[in-house]
């Protein structure tokens, strides 16, 4: 595995931190406060290239591999302090334009990728109920044949952008008693009848992408808009979910970088008892756990994209990623704040934030002990 990247990566990843310092940190404090998510920071990242970044040219992308589109992400995540913003993106990109690519018909990804890629159309991934979080497949959302479509009932909950989606990749049961070989995947449409957005649900951080539930009461769906085949929504979803692991985190590489340049700036300039903080072990050897936890986490995460890229199965590795970088990003924030003192405390500062938001990546694509139980099964436990 190589990870020397090339000139134009290289630049590609530079662009994508000057543009997010430059147009997505605007009134921040204000929107994370207010729960408010921010449309008009959607459209320019949509015009920057963000949600089309891996996505073929001829379906409205720019045709990156995926290894770049991680890249250009912790890029954006090192100039963008908007984690919510990153993480309603990379909901998005992962699951639903990933599934939709691989999964999709011809007809099915010219008629919604433009759109997906272009800013025009924000999606939406349904799959967790308010009964079935972690036990992913124990569904109660029902997909009943009718015509030459189904009728779809039931509710999903915890589902990011779902207060703004124009389309949701929703999973249903088709056949109760074939467990999770008999759920199938669907593409509902916002204006579809029977499709209601349900009430937003606010959360202790990553407050700036909109989270709630989607309403299925007599939603009809034509078998145009079936994702995949019948009975094909486990395996899609386990794809799905694969790739999220393996790519949704790239952002938050950005975030560790950042929060290190901004601690060791802090460290060199307030002083206490004579002397920079920074000369103080206390502080130095968290500044050194803050660097030691990015850069493995960063060779973990390019080696599972590079896996990918190249085909390869990468689910015990994803697993590992997401346990880790997750992990690492929750104690790289608490060292932040540490390191600032009182004024980490402080909401102005913008450190506080962070430790918030990074409580939320060990919950959401799997928590870290359904990581951890995947680690071990797949490790021949």
């Amino acid at each position: 595995m190589d990870f020397t990247w090339t000139e134009e990566q290289t630049a590609l990843k530079r662009a994508a931190a000057d543009f997010g310092r430059r147009e997505l940190n605007q009134r921040l404090v204000e929107r994370d406060e207010a729960s408010r998510f921010s449309r008009d920071s959607w459209r320019k990242c949509a015009e920057f290239g963000i949600q089309g970044s891996f996505i073929p040219q001829q379906y409205g992308g720019l045709g990156n591999d995926p290894l770049t589109a991680m890249l250009i992400m912790e890029g954006l995540g090192r100039g963008c302090r908007d984690n919510g913003l990153l993480f309603a993106l990379n909901a998005h990109m992962w699951s639903v334009e990933q599934p939709l690519l691989a999964a999709g018909t011809e007809e099915q990804k010219r008629r919604f990728l433009p759109g997906l890629c272009s800013g025009e159309l924000l999606g939406a991934h349904g799959m967790t109920e308010p009964d079935s979080g972690s036990d992913a497949y124990a569904l109660r959302t029902t997909a009943t044949r009718r015509g030459e479509g189904y009728v779809l009932n039931g509710t999903k909950t915890m589902v990011t952008n779902a207060p703004e989606a124009d389309l949701a990749v929703v999973f249903a049961t088709t056949d109760a008693g074939r467990g999770q070989w008999g759920v199938t995947a669907f593409l509902v449409e916002k204006a579809t009848p029977g499709f209601h957005l349900g009430r937003d649900q606010h959360k202790m951080g990553l407050r700036t992408s909109a989270m709630g539930e989607l309403v299925l009461t007599d939603c009809y769906v034509p078998e145009a808009n079936r994702l995949g085949s019948e009975g094909s929504g486990a395996s899609l979803f386990a794809s799905a979910i694969e790739w999220e692991r393996s790519c949704i985190l790239g952002g938050c590489l950005g975030t560790m970088e950042r929060q290190l340049e901004t601690c060791i700036a802090y460290a060199r300039e307030r002083r206490q008892f004579g002397q920079p903080i920074g000369k103080f072990q206390s502080v130095s050897n968290r500044i050194a756990d803050m660097k030691v936890r990015l850069e493995t986490a960063r060779l973990i995460l390019y080696q599972v994209a590079w896996r990918k890229m190249n085909g390869q199965s990468a689910a015990i590795d994803a697993a590992i990623a997401k346990l880790y970088v997750s992990e690492s990003l929750v104690s790289s924030s608490l060292d932040a704040v540490r390191i600032h003192g009182g004024y980490g405390y402080l909401t102005e500062l913008e450190v506080e934030r962070d430790l918030r938001d990074a409580i939320g990546s060990t919950l959401y694509s799997g928590t870290s002990d359904i990581q951890r139980n995947i680690i071990a099964r797949l490790s021949g436990l």
